[in-house]
């Protein structure tokens, strides 16, 4: 024991040092004190000695002009030839994103208080009123069922009322016409009208994201911003942007669409310009645009502007009418007809003044688009995700209580249960996290690693609850037609899991490949040190970054074993009584991610950007904490709601339970084997301990769904619940108060049905015989009357004459052969 003694107190003083971050000299003194007290108390001086000794060595750390010689000048010589090259991409990609409360998860030891310390996001009393105003005429005048079988459009005086309230103006300041709306009201808007339309949804959406309005007004010339964000603003113009085409599609940087610097003819003038060839695709808002962004690689072959022939990526702008461009026919996504279409065209001139932002921006196009992506992929999808889900979520409970099989609503079948559950947990998890990445961009972030969580884990999550819904409806939802509110958003999922980066690209490559860099509290500065060609300069950002990176992989590793043996239960951490518990998990998993992300950047290298499914996997770690993040923050700012733990609880159960499945596979499939084995027990000391949510929390979940209750308006607030002709989904939630008021008269009817003598088969005709009887009142029969009109409406599907069902269009085109001999 005496020879243990000192190895026993010095283990204890690193613990100690490492889990509360104490810098080197502290845990000098710590261990030399220790370990005269283990002298003193009779420990074996040989131990003690040896002990003493490498706190000795430890301390010459301490020196810096003894360490950077002889540990951080060989290292920075091994990073210079260890690093990988940057491609242009990746580059420009960690140089435009910002970091906001991501950036302390990758510490390993977030300030939760910091996050529960941003403002409550707010409308303003403007904003509100737009949303209660002209959003709310806007979603009542939408019949989806005629814009997406009978016009596959919007009529036209759905067009010019969006025009005329300056819905295309959103994100446009007031000085240049345009509402000047924050982010937090452009999300509420799309998310209002996604509830009720995803092609209004897309329509409004997109000249709000990333296109001409958003690029003028962050890099145009004072000239563009004065003609064409008034123009922009009442829909004047309508944008597109071309982007992607059929070589370049995720890697937008390899783009073949070219624009050489020339000489030309423009408005009678003889002028240095651009002669443009392009072809673009899936292209949204394209076949009615007056206003095409374009990006391309700019050439300058005979030096007209300078010594550098390839300039770069460039953005410009092309009037429709320009000659030479060709807007092609449109595509037709998946019976989701929002305008999209491509665009092409051949040595279309255009003078330089058309490039956004002058000559001065020419080369710099990549970096506009990654930092204007980065806030409207922040809005756009992840809005009108929550927008169906939330309205889903609500609508489909309320089916889930009139519906009736066997004498019970079929939402009190445990399968059904399991389903609803599934989708009040995820929207409600969803509406928070795109909530909150509309909050970061208005705290001034560029959000670049938030925006693609959001992205991915919206889109994604919103396709599978509207997979459970269309279970829990059956038949009500796979007959399309104006009754049914649920076909079309299913038809429609796959589109926003492809665009805008598709999902698989998005998780595998950019949440984690981006945000372990970008995010990372010292790679980035590690990497700019290896950089540096001042030789000093570099050393000493290096010495500065490195030990404190190797201080926060120690505390990390520490902690995470620690929280794994106490379930993360001895600790202080944030939050009230009931969120405590939640918050102590998430600094476990937020250390287990910091170490795992040290491990695999220190063993892989350059080589963890091939690594793809250990990416994936680690960015879902930071995605659902990120997410668990925005759910704990809303419902602080909410006050804490009693009503709300139900669906709180479900979304971080759902969401620890993936975490832990995620560490699990990486550490399982580590490519470096036995790394994967010697970190397990760091990480699982007591093996994986979460679970998914269980029956019980289901069964909660599920009467939040199908019960009038304040959980359940807070959580359709802000979608389109109005009841009308062309809302059925609003109708149908209009009934279920009704409905449940009606459930012990309708009970007593048909008891009475089964064991009474009746004779009467119609329901009519067994309303008057009960009232004959005496066993339901007059005021019960009108109830159960008014039961079965509005059950009838909530499960009535569509029917059709052939005719009704063919594209009219059919009728102007030539008979095929078939046709014609047959007929």
């Amino acid at each position: 024991m005496s020879i243990l003694l000192p190895i026993l107190a010095l283990l204890v003083a690193s613990s100690f040092a490492a889990y509360h971050r104490l810098r080197l000299a502290p845990w000098v003194a710590l261990s030399a004190t220790l370990l005269v007290a283990c002298w003193l108390l009779g420990a074996s001086h040989t131990a003690t000695l040896v002990a003493a000794g490498i706190v000795a060595l430890a301390s010459l750390l301490l020196v810096p002009a003894l360490r950077k010689p002889l540990l951080t000048a060989p290292a920075l010589g091994f990073l210079r030839k260890a690093l990988p090259p940057l491609s242009q991409t990746e580059k420009i990609a960690l140089e435009t994103g910002s970091v906001g409360f991501e950036g302390d998860l990758f510490s390993g030891k977030p300030d939760w208080n910091k996050l529960l310390a941003y403002p409550k996001p707010q409308l303003s009393a403007e904003e509100q009123a737009f949303l209660d105003g002209p959003v709310e005429a806007l979603c009542k005048q939408i019949n989806d069922w005629e814009i997406t079988h009978v016009h596959a459009d919007l009529p036209p005086a759905l067009w010019e009322f969006i025009k005329r309230n300056k819905f295309f103006g959103m994100i446009i300041p007031k000085q240049y016409g345009g509402l000047g709306f924050s982010a937090l009201a452009h999300h509420k808007v799309i998310q209002k009208i996604a509830s009720i339309s995803n092609v209004v949804s897309a329509t409004v959406g997109v000249p709000n994201s990333l296109g001409p309005g958003e690029l003028i007004n962050h890099y145009g010339t004072q000239e563009q911003k004065d003609y064409y964000l008034p123009r922009l603003a009442i829909g004047q113009e309508v944008p597109c942007f071309g982007l992607t085409g059929p070589f370049a599609g995720s890697d937008a940087t390899s783009i073949p669409d070219f624009g050489i610097v020339c000489k030309g003819e423009w408005n009678g003038a003889h002028v240095l310009g651009l002669k443009l060839t392009f072809d673009k695709r899936y292209i949204t808002l394209a076949p009615v645009s007056t206003l095409i962004g374009l990006a391309f690689r700019m050439y300058d072959p005979d030096g007209l502007l300078g010594d550098t022939r390839d300039i770069g990526i460039t953005l410009a702008l092309l009037p429709r009418d320009t000659e030479g461009v060709d807007v092609g026919r449109r595509h037709f996504p998946l019976n989701s007809p929002f305008q999209n279409g491509p665009v092409r065209g051949k040595e279309v001139f255009i003078p330089l003044s058309q490039l956004i932002g002058g000559v001065d921006m020419a080369g710099k196009g990549w970096n506009m688009l990654n930092e204007c992506l980065a806030v409207g992929r922040s809005i756009t999808l992840p809005s009108t995700a929550s927008g169906g889900a939330k309205s889903g979520a609500v609508v489909t409970g309320a089916y889930a209580r009139i519906r009736k099989q066997f004498g019970l609503s079929v939402g009190r079948f445990e399968g059904v249960e399991e389903a609803l559950a599934r989708i009040g947990g995820k929207a409600y998890a969803i509406s928070a996290l795109s909530q909150a990445t509309a909050a970061a961009v208005d705290r001034g972030d560029v959000p670049s690693v938030p925006s693609a969580i959001a992205k991915y884990h919206c889109t994604a999550a919103g396709r599978d609850i509207a997979k459970d819904i269309m279970d829990v409806i059956g038949g009500k939802g796979i007959i399309l037609g104006p009754h049914n509110f649920a076909g079309r958003s299913w038809q429609a999922a796959p589109i926003a899991i492809t665009v805008e980066g598709a999902n698989i690209m998005t998780r595998s490559l950019l949440i984690f490949g981006q945000g372990s860099i970008l995010c990372h509290p010292y790679i980035l500065k590690e990497m700019r040190a290896a950089q540096d060609p001042d030789a000093k300069a570099g050393l000493n950002a290096l010495d500065e970054a490195l030990y404190a990176h190797i201080g926060g992989a120690m505390s990390n590793a520490v902690r995470s074993l620690w929280f794994g043996l106490t379930g993360a239960r001895l600790q202080s951490t944030a939050g009230d009584a009931y969120t405590k518990k939640f918050f102590r998990k998430l600094n476990r998993y937020a250390a287990n991610l910091a170490l795992l992300t040290d491990v695999s950047l220190g063993a892989l290298g350059g080589r963890l950007k091939f690594k793809e499914s250990l990416s994936g996997r680690l960015g879902d770690v930071l995605s659902h904490l990120y997410m668990m993040g925005a759910v704990l923050k809303r419902h602080h700012d909410e006050g804490c709601p009693e009503a709300d733990k139900p669906l709180l609880a479900w979304a971080f159960h759902n969401s620890a339970y993936e975490i832990e499945l995620a560490l699990s596979q990486a550490l399982r499939n580590f490519p470096i084997r036995p790394l994967g084995w010697l970190l397990w027990p760091l990480v699982f000391p007591l093996g994986r301990r979460a679970v998914a949510p269980g029956d019980r929390l289901s069964h909660r979940v599920a009467n939040v769904l199908m019960n009038p209750g304040e959980a359940r308006d807070r959580l359709a607030d802000g979608v389109f619940l109005t009841p009308g002709e062309h809302n059925p989904g609003g109708r149908i939630n209009s009934y279920l108060e009704k409905a449940i008021a009606a459930e012990p008269v309708e009970r007593k009817f048909l008891k009475a049905l089964k064991t009474r003598d009746i004779e009467a088969l119609d329901f009519a005709a067994q309303l008057d015989e009960g009232v004959r009887e005496g066993w339901i009142t007059a005021e019960e029969r009108r109830q159960l009357e008014e039961l079965r009109t509005l059950t009838l409406d909530t499960i009535t599907v569509d029917d059709f004459d052939t005719h009704e069902l063919r594209a009219a269009s059919f009728y102007d085109q030539p008979a095929p052969v078939g046709i014609r001999a047959a007929g």
